[in-house]
């Protein structure tokens, strides 16, 4: 069996290089060569070891702004080349590997083990609190099955409940749908959210989300679906996020990034394009469910 451990210490080997030497990304390959030849000869997880180095590479700028976003008093270029390549290595494992493949705490933990091998002093304890802070933003994937292990603190009908509510935006142009959509900076689109105000119902928290967001007067239209999360905050403990989406109609305007709250971009798509679109997994049923519901109406 591979040792997957070993693996990713030769790819950080590599991305160290990389990184160092500002190398070309051909050119890491010949790397990883040399250090699987010199220190996994049998080369069986090769590709693996590819895939993973890949990865990190062709992410690289938004996994640094993620790394930016959660140690805002670290600058990337002040991190040790060790330590930032450790952090990329997880963050992208923590964000963008199948999770079936790669649980988000092997990757939390895999990280560790490698910050305590290759960096300081220090290191094993920054990126713990880097990717744990990571973790908490995406809503601690996997959380629910540990929970099952261990008693709750918290029943789950005794956790505070927090309100939030989003839309599908749609518009019709030239005879074309098109549907706003927002960036984050864990490198997924999805859609405009926000905590529901106590005297708002969720329909007119969705409308004043998508103002305050992006610009966007819309009328909400219908109800598409709710999801429901638990997540940790470090004032209250578990909270119960509901989130409401509806289906909402805007007109086909400039769509401006006002209100950025992780984000990072804000654009229209047509139907085709949002096919190939990085979705998390909660949003993507959504999204369909609302392109039915028009396609259903006759829209194009």
């Amino acid at each position: 069996m591979a040792n997957r451990h070993l693996s990713r210490s030769i790819v950080l080997q590599s991305l160290f290089e990389w990184d160092l030497n500002a190398l070309e990304r051909k050119v890491v390959h010949e790397v990883l060569d040399r250090n699987v030849t010199e220190f996994a000869p049998n080369k069986t997880d090769l590709p693996f070891m590819e895939k993973l180095l890949d990865g990190v590479m062709s992410k690289q700028p938004e996994l640094d702004l993620v790394i930016a976003k959660a140690a805002p008093e670290w600058p990337i270029e002040r991190i040790s080349p060790v330590d930032r390549n450790i952090l990329r290595l997880g963050l992208f494992e923590l964000l963008f590997a199948e999770r079936s493949e790669v649980p988000a705490k092997v990757a939390i933990n895999e990280a560790i083990e490698l910050a305590k091998q290759f960096g300081g002093d220090n290191s094993s304890r920054f990126v713990n609190g880097v990717l744990g802070a990571v973790y908490k933003e995406i809503g601690e994937p996997g959380k629910e099955e540990q929970s099952k292990r261990r008693k709750k603190d918290v029943p789950f009908d005794e956790m505070p409940i927090e309100r939030l509510s989003g839309a599908v935006v749609y518009s019709e142009h030239e005879g074309q749908m098109y549907f706003a959509l927002v960036h984050d900076i864990f490198g997924h689109w999805t859609l405009s959210k926000s905590k529901v105000k106590e005297e708002e119902t969720v329909e007119q928290g969705a409308t004043r989300a998508l103002l305050e967001e992006i610009g966007l007067p819309v009328q909400i239209e219908a109800e598409l679906g709710k999801n429901e999360y638990v997540a940790t905050q470090p004032e209250v403990g578990k909270v119960r996020k509901q989130v409401h989406y509806f289906l909402a109609g805007a007109p086909y305007q400039d769509i401006q990034l006002i209100k950025k709250g992780g984000l990072d971009d804000a654009k229209w798509f047509k139907v085709a394009e949002i096919l190939d679109l990085n979705f998390y997994e909660d949003i993507l049923p959504i999204v369909t469910k609302a392109v039915t519901m028009l396609v259903g109406r006759g829209g194009k």
